[in-house]
């Protein structure tokens, strides 16, 4: 079966919108605000917290880039409104990055500014290599300012460690994640075993520094990695969450909330699903075949 899922999610890019949704549907709360508010307080019984993004990127138009900026400033108005657990995650390339870096850059600080008014926080997503550097960069000049933002580093990223070593003097806020996007040998580690030891050195050198860090997972090696270096420093739970996607590995998402840790959801919706949809389907294939069982198990049912 592993096999066979790993070739549909290949192939998903080329099968029609309507099939794409279908095997989606676990990774998106829905179309529209409404959708989120009510998967985040789904989340919150749950005894998560979340982490809301309104989908799209690689904007190349000004005006959909400031309809973004409205939305994002919607959601923070919810969650103040709906008294949500949650903050907001963006792309730059959906506020303007690929248009105007300096455009980009007065989007955010906009953004960071409505969230100070909402107490609330912004984490600028990390998108594909050719927008790290550009990342970073309006990351440091928020960051000499304001304390409630903060950025992501991909672990598969040769230049990751580096990165963190320039960003130190800052006590970054900062989410570590594996990384995505496909990028070449040149640029990113391809070893699965690299990617791993790349992750937790780190994370150890983030968490040893007294940096407030989003270890973003569902690899349970790396959350043992992470609690050994947890125990190690002994960390208080202020200092640290765990954060996981929407649909992947709710059982590890409880075990880790019922252990009293804290933990974030990235709750993703709106209407541009498809780009992310593909990206995470071909990330994790194994989410096909919990769909298919699924769909055999109901016809099955159904017919006894």
């Amino acid at each position: 079966m592993g096999l066979f899922n790993k070739l549909i999610s290949i192939c998903l890019p080329i099968f029609p919108r309507p099939i794409v949704g279908f095997f989606s549907r676990p990774y998106i709360a829905g179309d529209r605000l409404s959708d989120a508010v009510r998967v985040v307080k789904d989340l919150m019984a749950e005894g998560a917290c979340a982490t809301i993004d309104v989908l799209g990127e690689a904007v190349t138009d000004k005006s959909r880039a400031l309809a973004a900026l409205d939305n994002y400033i919607g959601v923070l108005q919810a969650i103040k409104e709906e008294n949500l657990d949650a903050n907001i995650s963006i792309k730059l390339t959906q506020l303007g990055l690929k248009i105007d870096k300096e455009f980009c850059y007065q989007n955010v600080l906009r953004l960071v500014q409505e969230a100070v008014k909402y107490r609330n926080f912004v984490r600028i997503d990390m998108e594909d290599s050719t927008c790290t550097t550009a990342t970073l960069d309006i990351y440091r000049r928020l960051r000499r300012e304001y304390t409630n933002v903060g950025t992501v580093l991909q672990a598969y990223l040769r230049r990751t460690i580096q990165d963190i070593n320039d960003l130190l003097p800052l006590k970054p806020n900062l989410r570590i994640c594996k990384g995505i996007y496909i990028e070449p040998r040149e640029i990113a580690f391809k070893d699965k075993f690299i990617i791993n030891r790349n992750f937790t050195y780190a994370l150890e050198k983030l968490l040893g520094s007294g940096c407030y860090v989003g270890i973003a997972t569902h690899d349970e090696k790396l959350v043992w990695e992470a609690l050994r270096i947890i125990d190690q420093l002994q960390l208080k739970k202020n200092q640290f969450e765990f954060q996981m996607l929407l649909g992947v590995d709710p059982q590890l998402r409880r075990i880790i909330i019922h252990s009293g840790y804290k933990l974030r959801v990235y709750v993703p919706f709106g209407t541009e699903w498809f780009a992310y949809s593909t990206r995470r389907l071909k990330e994790n294939p194994h989410i096909v075949g919990y769909i298919l069982q699924n769909l055999v198990d109901r016809t099955l049912g159904r017919k006894q």
